[in-house]
């Protein structure tokens, strides 16, 4: 008999078995292909550079000024613009609860109109380079919370493809902070019940049947059969 070839296979030995545990379901774990991420257009279906970006086009549902529009989302803004701003930011990122937000913009936004007014009142009480340095200190602070804001209204036409209206997001909040509140809320509201009435399906149940005495007289064959059926099958239709 021939010599045995040799196999290609290696026989390993209990000193060379890797003694690391593998947890039930480790090895079915989905994988990411980057070559497969690709994203496409949703009219045609062609693949796009990873660079593009939609273009900023959609128009806003309300105008800056529109804030009798919606009563109710007015008087929060006015009154308490922090409870707003905190809705808005919650309904634009859900992960994000609205009682942060809420706080921070009480205590910058108004806070700082707390102690501007406060500021104004004491006026020959406190030295005039204090107040100055005070005021300079909240315009900064108002500053700042322009960009913090505009960012969250960037993040909105980001997601939604709107357009600057009337300007740059941070420069409209840092001039017209309530109204770009409520209009950030007006959007957001009625892009969400257009989402869910777009994903809900009216079904209506079918008419009930009924059969009258005078139809059993008229047709006594047709309801003998039917009886007939009925004790064959024994079933029995119900309107869902």
């Amino acid at each position: 008999m021939g010599e045995r070839t040799q196999s290609q296979y290696v026989k390993l030995k209990k000193d060379q078995v890797p003694l690391e545990d593998i947890t039930p379901g480790e090895l079915n774990q989905p994988i990411e292909v980057p070559q497969l991420a690709v994203h496409k257009c949703m009219e045609c279906g062609q693949p796009l550079p990873e660079s593009y970006t939609p273009p900023a086009d959609e128009a806003w549902m309300t105008g800056i000024f529109g804030c009798a529009e919606d009563r109710e989302n007015c008087l929060t803004g006015l009154f308490c613009p922090c409870v707003l701003f905190g809705r808005n930011v919650e309904s634009l990122h859900e992960e994000t609860p609205w009682t942060g937000p809420c706080v921070c913009h009480a205590i910058f936004i108004e806070g700082g109109i707390a102690l501007a007014s406060a500021t104004a009142i004491f006026n020959g009480y406190i030295d005039p380079g204090t107040s100055f340095l005070i005021l300079e200190g909240l315009f900064f602070t108002w500053w700042m919370c322009g960009i913090y804001t505009g960012q969250v209204r960037q993040n909105l036409q980001k997601k939604y493809h709107l357009k600057n209206s009337p300007c740059d997001p941070c420069c409209v909040h840092c001039c017209m902070h309530w109204c770009a509140l409520c209009q950030e809320h007006r959007e957001m509201k009625g892009r969400l019940s257009e989402n869910a009435l777009s994903g809900t399906t009216i079904v209506s149940a079918p008419p009930i049947q009924e059969m009258k005495s005078s139809d059993i007289k008229d047709n006594p064959e047709t309801s003998s059969s039917s009886d007939k059926n009925h004790e064959h099958t024994g079933l029995e239709l119900q309107v869902v």
